[in-house]
């Protein structure tokens, strides 16, 4: 990708939205680790008074005070001066060499975002994640280590690399709508509308942070009934409204006994909130009109060798000519 002299080849953005020392587990192995012709910016939604003297190598940006997952990843795009653009939160933690196959898939002006492996603390081998999916009904699904087979729609919002300018192209980055449970669902709906490939590598691992936390009900419920309206367009509506009512069903089970009132009542509001989801419609419905009018990828043909091919006749010489007739 072509980029001018001063242009890093990387930004690597943590964002820090709170726990210090969750940060400094993740600094310690960036910087360690860090490719050359990188930057590493630090988006804080805590205090930090930078202990160790790094402000040379770590550009820190504030954002205000309790700031979301989301919210801090997003300043720290727009700070970013890369074409290329990693997203590592706090607590996660690189390996050795963790950038240099996803960097080299993004030559393909195809690819948006690439999934590195999550793997386990004790062991780089065990698997733990590879990317999420946005279900049909509008539900989240981490693919873990038993659903590998699984296609992935986009990296989590934890762990991913992406294409700068794609993330940028819809706002400053992820939608706060959808909350830090589903935003990166909700930017795989972009991907897939937008025709963008998203590839995981396995070259690529990083080791797994904190586990999420279980939001209240009521939350949990309002960010899956806006990642469902918001990602319709582009569904078949009746198979799309089907799926939908069996995940409110699984949800409200899953919730019980003392949660499902409160998830069903974020879904009510979510439900309400319906004309908010025009602008997102006419997004991805402009999206998709991009992609349908985008020429097809040509392949290089394929000369098989499974048959038998004609043969070349031997050129003519010279005394092999056929005399022109002369007209009338």
């Amino acid at each position: 990708m072509p980029r001018r002299a001063s242009q890093p080849q990387l930004s690597i953005v943590i964002p820090a939205p709170s726990d210090p020392a969750a940060l400094e587990d993740t600094l310690v192995s960036v910087l360690e680790k860090r490719p050359a012709d990188s930057e590493v910016i630090v988006s804080l939604g805590c205090s930090y008074d930078d202990p160790w003297n790094i402000s040379e190598e770590v550009t820190f940006i504030q954002a205000p005070i309790g700031s979301s997952l989301v919210a801090c990843t997003n300043v720290g795009v727009a700070a970013s001066n890369a074409a290329v653009t990693h997203v590592l939160a706090a607590g996660w933690r690189a390996t050795e060499g963790w950038t240099d196959g996803p960097l080299a898939q993004f030559d393909d002006d195809r690819v948006a975002a690439v999934i590195p492996l999550t793997v386990a603390e004790d062991d780089s081998s065990r698997v733990l994640g590879a990317g999420i999916r946005c279900g049909r009904g509008g539900r989240r699904i981490d693919i873990g280590s038993g659903r590998r087979a699984a296609s992935p729609h986009g990296p989590t919002l934890e762990a991913g690399f992406w294409r700068t300018d794609v993330l940028r192209r819809s706002g400053p980055g992820f939608s706060t709508a959808c909350g830090d449970s589903c935003a990166d669902a909700d930017m795989a709906v972009t991907l897939a509308r937008g025709g963008w490939n998203v590839v995981t590598d396995d070259t690529s691992r990083v080791i797994a942070g904190p586990a999420r936390g279980r939001k209240a009900p009521f939350l949990a419920g309002l960010h899956a009934e806006r990642l469902f309206w918001r990602s319709l367009v582009g569904q078949s509506l009746p198979l799309a409204l089907a799926a939908h009512g069996l995940e409110v069903a699984r949800h409200a089970v899953a919730r019980a006994p003392f949660g499902t009132l409160p998830m069903l009542a974020g879904r009510l509001v979510g439900l309400l909130q319906f004309g908010a989801y025009l602008p997102r419609a006419r997004q991805l419905r402009s999206l998709m009109r991009v992609t349908d009018a985008r020429p097809p990828v040509e392949e290089a043909p394929t000369i098989r060798i499974d048959g038998p091919h004609g043969v070349l006749p031997r050129p003519r010489r010279r005394d092999d000519a056929v005399p022109m007739r002369r007209s009338a």
